[in-house]
């Protein structure tokens, strides 16, 4: 049974009156007690006693796993710290608090805790009320932004692979979920997502620790307006890693953006940028690691256009981009060989200029310029020039520093481009609210000058972070009106005054020794060091005048130690000069603004002439230095918002906890100072109205409802619960509590209560619930009783009611008898009247019939009489006209006669004796002249399937005329057949044969007369993908043809590759071209067909042969009668034998061991005119054919 909610509740006033208005107002008091409770555990027994819980979460301390805020675990130790980190993440809870800080473990798998429900759960709640969650700081930020017009900062640190980058991405979807909605606001928060695909393509990059890991330095200030509505954003990006673009460390990447072109761009774009698939021919891009498991580059690289078009960059923008990212990947193709010059200098010259000049091609600079930018070098100083060669390795380092510097540039670039698109449009006033994702610390095996960059930025990170977080407490302390007691922590400002002081610091000292004349190395650069820094606490160097560190072998001769406030780390020197130097000769920088390439052109501005500067420029030390004391400027106009991010383990997968790395990163992140400072003066603070909300059942006085003040209701229950005063303190609007465990106390007093009242409500609910029952069965009883009586009382009148009915039916039954009798005799007397009348009638109509039949008979002996002489009159009418007939034809034959005798004897005296026979041939000649110019001119077709022929002039000439008939025929096929080629000939001979095999027997044969026989369908010598079924079968193929095999076990067809040759017949892997089986012609016994219109074909094999260990083939073929046409006469040809063709309707099928009925019905179909198979049993497979 679940808990009503309030609209639903019924008050049960009736069942009640029996046990007075004392019970009813107790059950109303605790039902009121219920209500108002902020957490309260309902358990109600059923009809069968069983228990039901229902919990409803309001508060951080519900349901804790560990500890959910640092700040009341107890006892605080290094060991405690982690080991409620560790009992936390076991059970998926990767955020903790301390205090307003998140501590944010990287679970290194997907969660279902970012969902929409989640983030509806997470909006506008307090930040306690829930468990910890990025979602709760999201929001605490942005309504403090919105409802407080306060500016806000989203602080992420953490080393590389804790998390940074996905932690920003989860805080910017988080406001973008619960900010405004409408068509613009839509569209600014779907640009400023979609730039972070944009810039993690070109900016970050898989490493040892982290496979997306951000090698540069991210602040995007998003912009909002009065309602909270995002207008735009800023970004700000800090020195990109570089030097990545030419050499990474072993097991990492170049980039993204490379292996997503290469692996994601059509054959088109990858013609255009002069590019190929295979990584292996760029000497740019590392191969140990070019694949990542879980990473679709392709799919990515449609993600970042996809990206670039919604954020607005143009086509032609895109397509630029992508030829400088081209142009940057076949630079590091360019090799050199030395050559020595006539002076004895040596030079370096280009090996292949192919490379070169596609280089060229896709930046639209003049080749000869190029090469000669790699080959010589300008020094201009006042008004003289200087053009010295550069040797192979100063080549070598020109091409490295040309493709950092077109990537760097074309990065900043991107970022400027991305600002334009996602500034605020307005010019109102604007809340903004930042968000840092930055390089965690680092310590590698060999630390370079940008590690030692980036620590110097987290060391400045920490610093702010103490600063902050002290004054944050500080101001929240003398707001309430609390003591403010001095915290001892150490101030890591130390540190940050050795690397970035302008006298003494190590950045004023490299750029010291980079502007110095004369030769300067890295050995000179920490010579300097040593004798500047050697005193300093914090460094440690082996050549230093510290005579504790001579025999450290631990530090060697070129490298410096710093203590970081996250431990010490070991930089070797060597590169800090050129590294910080960051220079580009002069004549690579002029030849790159002589592209005709507008991007390229735009990034190198220094290279026009006329703008010539021959200051140098500042190094990068500078530059960054300057950069981070802008953001740190920046950071402190906000109110600050923190993100701990934490890796648990080296190996990026879930489910492992290493203590020893969590505990290195807990130290340099100094957590457990941080909550030392937080818990210096008073662990627990909470408003007097939620506090008096969640423990006001401990007190009578405040239970259920306190009317007064909520401090004074917090006092009374204080004061009640006996609490020392030393425990607690009180504020303007909050209640401070020392010690963790007076908190816990009341927890634990807060639970035993809330079973206590549990119970009691059980109580009177089980006693509510028995009356309740008890009066409904006495209402029940009453109501059968009434039920029954009226039963009683309808069985009785209806008794008596039937009796009466029988008693009136037999007297009905009587009456109705004696009327019946009447009227029979009634009936009786008319019918004898009737048939005394009918026989009169009869007596007279029959005397009356024989008198007409007497006149009758008079009346057509008369007729007869008068036909008989009718008759005699016209016979001898008919004997006298043919008599006279007989007269005139005997006188017309006698005349014709006499007039043939005077013929003859008048021309006897011109012909001799046979002139009669000449005549007649003479007549006959004639007509078969005649007869055959009429047959020339209505000569038919030449077609041998014209049936015409011209009709018979002469009776005599029937049997001529059949036999010319014949004979032309016979001449126009033999014209016809000399037209075909061999080839032809071959294939009506095929057809002849399916004629011959499968007509007016098969229902498939006349639609394939029409279809020429082609035989290879697959044309595998063609295609490179049936490349290695070509190698594997040395013959001649007749035919090749995808059909589909059929399962025995469950009537499902599997595609495959049937392949006929002189000797056998193959069935391959359509998709690897593997041979599944090969089975020679003589093999093959019999193929079986049904009569119907399918394409359904079993081969059956000789018993006891090789190929028929796995039992007989039953194939299906859309080509069925060329295939067994063609296999009939290869078999034919090769055995000498013909092969069987069983044409019917159900016929077996040998599968191994066991015989197989393939049964053909009639059937419609869900599928179309397809036909189906389908298996009934063990023995019987069914095709439904339509």
């Amino acid at each position: 049974m679940g808990m009503k909610s309030a609209s639903e509740k019924q008050e049960p006033p009736t069942l009640l009156k029996r046990s007075g208005r004392t019970l009813e107002a107790k059950l109303h008091w605790f039902c009121s007690c219920v209500e108002n409770s902020l957490w309260m555990k309902w358990r109600i027994l059923n009809s069968e006693d069983k228990m039901a819980k229902m919990e409803v979460k309001t508060s951080l301390l519900d349901n804790m796993i560990g500890v959910g805020d640092m700040v009341l675990l107890e006892p605080l130790n290094e060991d405690s710290f982690i080991n409620n980190l560790k009992k936390r993440f076991d059970h998926d809870e990767v955020y903790t608090y301390i205090g307003s800080v998140v501590i944010s473990l990287n679970p290194y798998r997907p969660l279902p805790i970012y969902t929409p429900e989640k983030v509806e759960e997470y909006r506008n709640r307090n930040f306690y009320e829930l468990s910890p969650h990025i979602f709760a700081l999201s929001d605490e930020a942005y309504r403090s932004l919105r409802d407080q017009d306060k500016d806000q900062c989203i602080l992420i640190t953490g080393e590389s692979g804790a998390g940074k980058t996905e932690a920003s991405k989860l805080v910017m979807s988080y406001v973008a979920a619960v900010c405004g909605k409408g068509a613009e606001v839509n569209q600014v928060k779907e640009q400023l997502l979609q730039s972070n695909p944009v810039l993690e393509a070109f900016g970050n990059a898989k490493t040892v620790r982290n496979d997306n890991s951000s090698r540069f330095g991210k602040y995007m200030d998003i912009e909002f307006d009065f309602k909270g509505d995002p207008l735009g954003g800023v970004i700000s990006n800090y020195l990109l890693e570089k030097s990545r673009v030419v050499k990474q460390p072993r097991g990492e990447r170049n980039f993204h953006i490379f292996y997503q072109i290469l692996s994601g761009a059509s054959e088109d774009l990858l013609c255009k940028l002069k590019l190929e698939q295979d990584f292996s021919r760029y000497n740019y891009l590392g191969l140990d690691s070019a694949k990542v498991n879980g990473v679709d580059d392709a799919a990515n690289f449609r993600t970042v256009r996809n990206a670039m078009q919604i954020v607005g960059f143009m086509d032609h923008e895109t397509q630029s981009v992508f030829e400088v990212v081209a142009a940057v990947l076949k630079l590091g193709n360019i090799e050199f060989k030395p050559e020595s010059r006539v002076n004895g200098l040596d030079e370096s010259k280009i090996k292949d200029k192919n490379e070169l000049k596609e280089i060229c091609e896709l930046t639209g600079i003049d080749q000869s310029v190029l090469e000669r930018a790699f080959s010589f070098r300008t020094v201009e100083a006042k008004q003289e020039k200087v053009s010295t060669t550069l040797n192979v390795a100063q080549a070598y380092y020109a091409r490295d520093a040309l493709a950092k510097n077109l990537y760097s540039r074309l990065f900043s670039w991107l970022v400027t481009r991305i600002n334009e698109s996602i500034k605020a449009q307005t010019k109102v006033r604007k809340k903004v609210m930042g968000v840092l994702d930055i390089y965690g610390f680092e310590i590698f095996e060999d630390n370079s000058f940008e590690q030692f960059i980036i620590n110097y930025c987290n060391e400045k990170l920490q610093q702010i972070f103490i600063e902050l977080t002290l004054k944050e407490e500080q101001e929240e302390y003398i707001r309430e009106g609390i003591e403010w007691t001095h915290i001892e922590y150490f101030n890591n400002a130390i540190i940050c005054d050795l690397i970035e002081n302008n006298q003494t610091g190590i950045l004023a000292m490299l750029d010291e020794e980079c502007l110095r004349p004369g030769t300067v190395t890295d050995d000179t650069f920490l010579e300097k060091l040593n004798q500047v820094c050697a005193t300093h606490q914090h460094f440690e160097s082996r050549m230093s005048k510290c005579s504790r560190f001579l025999n450290d072998t631990s530090l060697p001769h070129s490298c410096f130690r710093i203590q970081h406030y996250a431990g010490k780390v070991m930089y070797q020197v060597e590169g800090f000069v050129d590294k910080n130097n960051d220079l580009l000769y002069r004549d690579l920088s002029q030849a790159m603004w002589k592209a005709s390439h507008s991007l390229i052109k735009a990034l190198f501005p220094e290279g026009n002439p006329a703008k010539i500067n021959l200051k140098r420029p500042p190094t990068a030390g500078s530059q960054f230095k300057a950069s981070v004391a802008t953001l740190m400027k920046n950071l402190q106009t906000k109110n600050p918002n923190y993100i701990r991010c934490i890796k648990p383990n080296d190996k990026k997968a879930a489910h492992i906890f290493n203590d020893a790395l969590v505990c290195h990163q807990i130290r340099y992140l100094g957590l457990l100072e941080n909550v030392r400072v937080r818990r210096a003066g008073y662990a627990f603070r909470q408003a007097y109205e939620p506090c008096l909300e969640r423990y006001k059942m401990l007190c009578k006085q405040t239970w259920p409802h306190w009317r007064g003040p909520a401090r004074a209701g917090v006092e009374v229950l204080f004061s009640e619960l006996e609490i020392p005063e030393e425990e607690f303190s009180f504020g303007r609007s909050k209640i401070f509590i020392r010690n963790p465990r007076t908190l816990f106390k009341l927890e634990d007093l807060r639970k035993q209560r809330l079973e206590d009242l549990a119970t009691l409500i059980a109580k009177i609910y089980r006693g509510w619930k028995c009356r309740t029952r008890f009066l409904l069965m006495k209402k029940s009883q009453i109501v059968v009783a009434s039920w029954y009586r009226r039963y009683a009382q309808q069985k009785k009148y209806q008794k008596i009611k039937s009796s009466a009915i029988i008693v009136q039916s037999y007297i009905r039954g009587w009456k109705a008898r004696k009327l019946l009798r009447e009227l029979k005799h009634q009936k009786r007397c008319n019918e004898a009247a009737t048939i005394i009348a009918a026989y009169w009638h009869g007596t007279q109509a029959r005397r009356e019939l024989r008198r007409l039949k007497e006149e009758a008979r008079n009346k057509h002996a008369i007729a007869v009489i008068w036909a008989f002489w009718l008759g005699y009159k016209a016979r001898r009418e008919l004997r006298r006209l043919k008599e006279e007939a007989r007269r005139k034809h005997a006188v017309a034959v006698i005349w014709a006669y006499w007039l043939g005798l005077k013929v003859r004897r008048e021309y006897r005296k011109f012909f001799r004796a046979n002139a009669g026979r000449k005549i007649y041939e003479f007549t006959l000649q004639r007509l078969m002249q005649k007869y055959f110019l009429e047959m020339k001119k209505k000569m038919p077709s030449l077609s041998p399937i014209d049936k015409n022929w011209p009709a018979r002039p002469y009776l005599f000439l029937d049997s001529t005329h059949k036999e010319l008939k014949r004979i032309f025929h016979l001449w126009r096929c033999k014209k016809y057949r000399d037209q075909f080629t061999d080839q032809q000939k071959l294939i009506y001979e095929e057809k002849l044969e399916a004629s011959e095999l499968f007509k007016d027997k098969k229902a498939l044969y006349p639609a394939s007369v029409g279809q020429p026989f082609q035989g290879a369908y697959l044309e595998i010598s063609k295609n490179p993908k049936y490349k290695k079924l070509k190698d594997a079968v040395d013959e001649k193929i007749i035919i090749a043809e995808v059909v589909n095999k059929i399962n025995r076990a469950n009537g499902k067809a599997t595609s495959r590759i049937f392949l006929l040759t002189k000797n056998n017949v193959l069935l391959a892997d359509q998709k690897s071209g593997n041979i599944k089986s090969e089975v020679p012609l003589g093999d093959v016994t019999k193929v079986s067909m049904s009569s119907q219109n399918d394409g359904f074909f079993a081969v059956h094999l000789k018993e006891g042969s090789g190929a028929a260990g796995k039992g007989d083939f039953l194939l299906s073929s859309d080509h069925l009668i060329e295939m067994a046409t063609k296999l009939y006469r290869t078999t034919l040809s090769q055995t000498k034998q013909k092969l069987n063709i069983e044409i019917s309707d159900e016929f077996l099928v040998q599968f191994r061991q066991d015989k197989v009925c393939v049964k053909f019905i009639q059937g419609s179909q869900k599928n179309g005119n397809i036909p189906t198979c389908k298996r009934k049993n063990n023995r019987l497979l069914e095709v439904a054919v339509p």
